[in-house]
């Protein structure tokens, strides 16, 4: 699959024509809520005060990246969120407390299904084609991957609008906190990897892929494949996973020429990532994106766009220049549970 535009909303200024990631935004806390953009330059001002915040970044990144591929309709819209629309949903719970069960507006419960965003870019766009969202998980958006390159493969679809939407609210953020998921106190995101503690800072955001079975000569990069794995019993059982990853592409670790990997700053969620620097990460360059845009389920689509950007500019923000990079792997786990590969080639 080749990825012929992307959009991607984040705690970042990735958004529009901007530089890749020149200045990082730095943040005090445990939650990093995405940079707003104008979403009037690309959804209908009337439109606008009727969606919630998670509507309007995904539907504004759905709208952007179309608009970067020069496509107005895309054969298949699929999107991949673990946790949907949180803050219609809290909306909607809310008041059904409030009012005793009575007398409750609607809006609210239909904009909370996980399936909204994908609706509305669909409903924009007058696109009748193939529309589906995947709720599973830290393994949402990568199911999505799998989906649309199955579409390609069988000549479903030329062109496939692909995109990882998660949020974070007041009240998802609180039950998160009393879980244990966050750290404690304030710290900043670009200081997340020396804080060997418990608990990782909470992200959200939304990335958009416009995916093609054919190279066009102007593309970011290939997306070669796409796997995941679920509750690995041991660190070693991961590396044979990734071993057999890159194998069924002819390759080993030292045709890879950088890491893409999904650290979060919590002591135990790191260790595998420790240990495979130690092994069979020890043969090439390693890179993290978390401290960037939070932990979150969806955070991999993040890690796409990151990847996609790095490999078409050939640079890693804020490290020195290394030799031309021409495959990219991207390996993250969310909370040691879905596990998910990814390997992009240059052009």
């Amino acid at each position: 699959m080749y990825i012929r535009s992307t959009a991607n909303i984040s705690p970042q200024k990735t958004f529009g024509k901007v530089p890749f990631l020149d200045e990082i935004v730095i943040y005090e806390g445990n939650r990093l809520n995405c940079v707003t953009p104008d979403y009037k330059e690309l959804i209908d001002p009337k439109l606008i005060r009727r969606m919630s915040r998670v509507i309007k970044m995904g539907v504004a990144s759905a709208m952007a990246c179309l608009q970067d591929g020069g496509v107005t309709n895309p054969d298949a819209i699929i999107t991949g969120t673990a946790y949907g629309c949180l803050e219609d949903t809290g909306v909607f719970l809310s008041k059904m407390v409030e009012r005793d069960e009575e007398l409750l507006t609607p809006t609210s419960f239909i904009q909370s299904t996980h399936n909204t965003i994908g609706a509305q870019v669909a409903l924009l766009l007058h696109c009748n084609n193939y529309n589906n969202t995947f709720v599973n998980g830290g393994s949402s958006f990568e199911s999505s991957l799998l989906d649309a390159q199955m579409l390609l493969q069988e000549g479903e679809a030329q062109n496939v609008l692909v995109g990882g939407i998660d949020e974070i609210t007041d009240i998802s953020h609180s039950i998160l906190s009393r879980l244990g998921l966050y750290k404690r106190g304030a710290i900043s995101n670009t200081n997340l990897y020396n804080a060997d503690s418990k608990g990782t800072i909470a992200g959200e955001g939304a990335a958009f892929f416009l995916l093609t079975n054919e190279a066009s000569g102007n593309d970011l990069a290939k997306l070669d494949a796409v796997a995941t794995f679920y509750k690995p019993g041991s660190h070693a059982a991961v590396e044979q996973q990734i071993e057999s990853f890159l194998a069924a592409q002819d390759l080993s670790m030292y045709d890879i020429s950088l890491v893409l990997a999904g650290d979060n700053g919590d002591a135990h969620n790191d260790e595998v990532y420790d240990y495979l620097e130690g092994s069979l990460f020890n043969y090439c360059n390693v890179a993290r994106y978390k401290h960037l845009c939070g932990e979150y389920p969806t955070s991999s689509a993040f890690a796409l766009w990151y990847a996609a950007q790095i490999v078409k500019t050939n640079t890693i923000p804020g490290s020195e220049p290394i030799t031309p990079i021409k495959k990219i792997l991207v390996y993250n786990h969310y909370q040691n549970t879905s596990h998910s590969l990814m390997l992009l080639s240059a052009c």
